[in-house]
């Protein structure tokens, strides 16, 4: 931008034109989306029939209420899951940079470590691992 044209701009006359291909992509890709879905819903077959409408189980017929209640377990060993999973992640590129990153990061690190660690003991102890 040129330094003359930043003192004579006033509040509300300036104009972002950076920004402008990027609001033109987005305009594009909304407008094929929505072109998209219609075109589909335009040529699509329509025919309804008993089996077509059922509910999809693997290829299996559906068994019980599609409103059964899962355990509350079932719920807990998966954010656990996803929280260690998600976290152990760090480490990878951490372990790719350590021979430059110093003392400083191995310390951090093993704090890092620590807090999973205590983290996992916690879990263990209160039993949340159990599958019942």
């Amino acid at each position: 931008m040129n330094p003359q044209t930043i003192n004579t701009m006033t509040p509300g006359s300036y104009v972002p034109t950076e920004y402008l291909p990027i609001l033109i992509i987005m305009m594009i890709a909304f407008a094929f989306g929505l072109g998209a879905l219609l075109v589909g819903n335009l040529f699509r077959l329509r025919r309804p029939y008993k089996e077509k409408l059922m509910p999809y189980e693997s290829g299996n017929p559906p068994v019980g209420e599609p409103r059964y209640r899962f355990s509350i377990k079932f719920y807990i060993i998966a954010m656990l899951f996803v929280i260690f999973d998600v976290e152990a992640v760090f480490l990878y590129p951490w372990a790719v940079v350590y021979d430059k990153i110093g003392l400083y990061a191995l310390v951090e690190m093993m704090l890092f470590i620590v807090i999973l660690v205590v983290g996992y003991i916690y879990a263990w102890k209160k039993e949340a691992f159990k599958w019942d």
